[in-house]
């Protein structure tokens, strides 16, 4: 047990100095900045935790002991790395309610473990069923707190992956992979650390191991995404996202519900820029789309809502349309080049999406046709 706590101890305090000492840029813009000192913030509080476990021997000492320290130090923890997220999720934009509901949660549980100590008469770190009950009690607001930023994280994981499609003509997912795992790792370590932290030594093995893999994935791949070009392209979609969501509403409405000949105007638009190849060129953004095919961005999103589709989706579409014909017309063509004709960024891509939306691989629809 303690040579798990040291470790635990060299891992956190080296993940500290990992987000402490990232390049400068990412102090811009301001919210990736306070996403990094409130993982920071988060960090060091496990590790301090940690390092009351291991100096002071408390898990030897019973389990009311560990579990009061547990509690006291990881809520604000826990609070403090699903608020980091969040401000990276909403840009910054986080409401009060949001901003303080780990902190109340926090003072309940404070003003619990305080209230069960003073009336059980006992020295603080006694095994008494008051602070038995208060520990539980507070432990199940942890699994509360922790279930209401996960849903959170969840709902923001999807406008965000909804901005990305309407906005990029490929599949961006893969920039918010480590976010999505992150917020299951949240999730499965809060339905199982009120469970766990009352046991006396079988089975925190195992759950260490989880904890410490996903602590390290998470901060690892945070550090890695605030100092890539990410958050700046999540910026351009979601503000793209925004800007259309607030464009005129009287006009959309008569797009979409009066105006025919406008609507019709879209269509043979788009057809026209289609027809010619427009949609062959690769890494084109809905705006650069919209401003080719000479209408305004707001129309193009509406017309692709009422098709049912995303950006990113509709252009795959007509690209694995045209790369049907090329694969028909030239057979001896290889997928490279295939891919580079239809504006696919690359070849593995293209691979995937075709076989995705046909259910082929193109060397199997080449010998099927």
């Amino acid at each position: 047990m303690e040579l798990m706590q040291f470790s635990a101890i060299m891992l956190l305090t080296l993940l500290t100095l990992k987000l402490l000492l990232l390049p400068r840029k990412v102090g811009v813009p301001t919210h990736v900045s306070l996403a990094r000192w409130l993982m920071a913030a988060g960090i060091i509080l496990l590790d301090i935790q940690f390092l009351l476990q291991y100096t002071l021997g408390l898990r030897a000492m019973g389990v009311t002991q560990a579990v009061l320290v547990n509690l006291i130090i990881f809520i604000p923890s826990s609070w403090s790395i699903c608020l980091s997220v969040l401000y990276l999720q909403r840009q910054g934009r986080v409401n009060r309610v949001n901003k303080y509901v780990g902190g109340i949660v926090w003072a309940i549980s404070l003003l619990l473990l305080g209230t069960a100590a003073a009336i059980d008469g006992e020295p603080l770190f006694s095994d008494t069923p008051e602070l038995h009950w208060a520990e539980v009690i507070s432990s199940m607001l942890y699994l509360l707190m922790q279930g209401y930023y996960s849903g959170l994280h969840l709902k923001n994981l999807r406008s965000m992956r909804r901005a990305l499609q309407n906005y990029y003509d490929s599949d961006m997912d893969g920039m918010l992979l480590w976010m999505r795992f992150s917020i299951m790792v949240l999730i499965i370590l809060a339905m199982m650390v009120p469970m766990l932290i009352f046991v006396k030594s079988k089975g925190l093995a195992a759950f260490g191991i989880l904890f410490f893999f996903g602590i390290f994935y998470m901060v690892d791949s945070f550090s890695n995404y605030v100092v890539s070009s990410a958050p700046k392209r999540m910026q351009e979609a979601e503000d793209s996202e925004e800007a259309t969501t607030n464009s005129d509403a009287t006009t959309n409405k008569n797009i979409t519900e009066e105006n025919t000949d406008q609507l019709q105007h879209v269509e043979r638009a788009v057809t026209q820029w289609t027809s010619q190849g427009g949609h062959l060129q690769v890494g084109i953004k809905l705006p650069n789309a919209a401003e080719a095919i000479g209408i305004p961005q707001y129309q193009l999103s509406t017309w692709l809502k009422q098709q049912g589709l995303t950006y990113a989706n509709w252009m795959t579409d007509l690209r694995i349309e045209e790369a049907k014909r090329m694969l028909t017309e030239h057979p001896e063509w290889n997928n490279e080049t295939v891919a580079q004709q239809c504006g696919f960024s690359d070849r593995t891509y293209f691979q995937k999406k075709f076989k995705e939306k046909t259910g082929l691989s193109p060397a199997e629809y080449i010998s099927k046709q």
